[in-house]
């Protein structure tokens, strides 16, 4: 695999975080993701439906610059028990997986989510406490919560157990964005 290093002149180099996910619903948080964290991280999404492998993933980062500070994560539904074991086999990428669904990592800025149920159910039930929720559109309401409630939802992600139903990885993201804002304030407190 040929590597493209990204060079600095006597910066800072910000990583770039290429996020892999399933569909609409996901990319479109990423969107939201990429507005609210005004940092210097480039976070790039593509979308792969249920290709994703080993092989999807280093063919689509092999003409990418790169940098050691870079990662890679996948952000997908685990209500199927053969996706994880694909997502797992996939080397050096971060998890970002919801069982059964995304929809549940935004339940999590709302409301209490600890009882298992079907992607269906967690989709009901964030539409009776979003009106406006729709698949790959983050509505204004939701958008309120997700800016609002982020800390409440990763402590509340953290407390199910991962994997399972009801569970969700995606306060991995939320962690890294924050390192990342913790070590660039903590050079700019240096200069």
């Amino acid at each position: 695999m040929t590597k493209y290093p990204r060079k600095s002149k006597g910066k800072e180099i910000s990583p770039t975080f290429f996020v892999f996910c399933e569909g609409e619903s996901e990319e479109a948080y990423i969107g939201f993701i990429r507005s609210k964290y005004r940092i210097p991280i480039r976070i790039r999404s593509k979308i792969s439906r249920t290709k994703i492998n080993q092989r999807y993933v280093q063919s689509t980062l092999r003409f990418q610059p790169k940098h050691e500070k870079d990662r890679h994560f996948l952000l997908y539904d685990i209500d199927r028990p053969e996706m994880l074991e694909r997502l797992q086999s996939i080397n050096g990428s971060v998890l970002l997986v919801s069982n059964p669904c995304i929809e549940l990592w935004f339940i999590l800025h709302i409301c209490n989510q600890t009882a298992e149920a079907t992607a269906g159910q967690i989709f009901k039930k964030l539409e009776r406490k979003c009106n406006n929720y729709a698949k790959g559109y983050i509505c204004e309401e939701l958008k309120k919560k997700l800016n609002t409630e982020t800390e409440n939802a990763c402590i509340k992600a953290k407390k199910l157990s991962l994997y399972n139903n009801p569970s969700t990885s995606i306060f991995r993201l939320i962690d890294e964005i924050k390192n990342v804002q913790k070590r660039n304030t903590t050079i700019t407190k240096k200069i």
